[in-house]
């Protein structure tokens, strides 16, 4: 990596959770142990409920949720939420968990600045259920995927997959609870990745250190991704 591609300054990242915030508290907890050069610099969700804003507020990053009902329509609440996330200036928004399929006005004004993480091994079982999906599929494996948001439904450009085997008698709360960790450990690589200026977003495709990345990077059994 030449001295070019690193960054004069932390990457500012908003993130954006419905549900625990596991992955964003991952995000925390490896720029504490200084394994990831980030400013967090907020927590936003569509749910006042949601225990990621408790996570993040444990951790002095601010957190702020929305109701979509105060809004007139779903792209109106898109745009303020987003409108509301441009306040702290990122770099990056992480869709750690968020659970809303966002406008697509409002997506191509953040393309190439947003990645979401799915529990799935890309282009496979987009949307919901995963789990399930992968096990009535009869999949041998299973995993996540990073990827940059577009408009398609979990069809941007991907980063980088975990990959967990599928066992005989998994149920879809076993293969969850498994996959989990490599959840937290890809996105946790995945955003140092775009921190240090190695990735980034180049028309539909990916650019890794300086060339077309071919196929998702895979992430190694000692957290790193290839």
């Amino acid at each position: 990596m030449t001295a070019e591609l690193l960054r004069r300054r932390p990457l500012r990242i908003v993130g954006f959770a419905s549900g625990r915030g596991s992955n964003f508290g991952a995000l925390i907890a490896a720029q504490r142990e200084q394994a990831l050069p980030v400013e967090l610099c907020a927590l936003l969700s569509d749910r006042g409920d949601a225990a990621a804003l408790a996570v993040a507020r444990q951790a002095g990053v601010e957190a702020i949720a929305m109701r979509p009902h105060d809004h007139a329509d779903r792209s109106a609440f898109d745009r303020a939420i987003f409108d509301r996330a441009a306040q702290f200036l990122p770099d990056l928004i992480v869709l750690a968990g968020y659970m809303r399929i966002i406008d697509p006005g409002v997506v191509a004004a953040w393309q190439g600045r947003m990645i979401n993480i799915h529990p799935s091994l890309l282009p496979n079982h987009r949307g919901l259920h995963t789990h399930r999906r992968a096990l009535e599929a009869g999949d041998r494996e299973h995993g996540a995927s990073v990827h940059y948001v577009t408009a398609e439904l979990d069809g941007g450009p991907t980063i980088a997959q975990a990959a967990i085997p599928i066992r005989a008698g998994d149920t879809p709360e076993a293969l969850a609870a498994r996959l989990l960790p490599q959840e937290h450990r890809l996105l946790v690589a995945s955003v140092a990745l775009i921190a240090s200026g190695r990735v980034a977003m180049a028309g539909s495709g990916i650019v890794f250190d300086e060339a077309p990345l071919a196929a998702p990077l895979r992430l190694g059994a000692d957290g790193s991704l290839a």
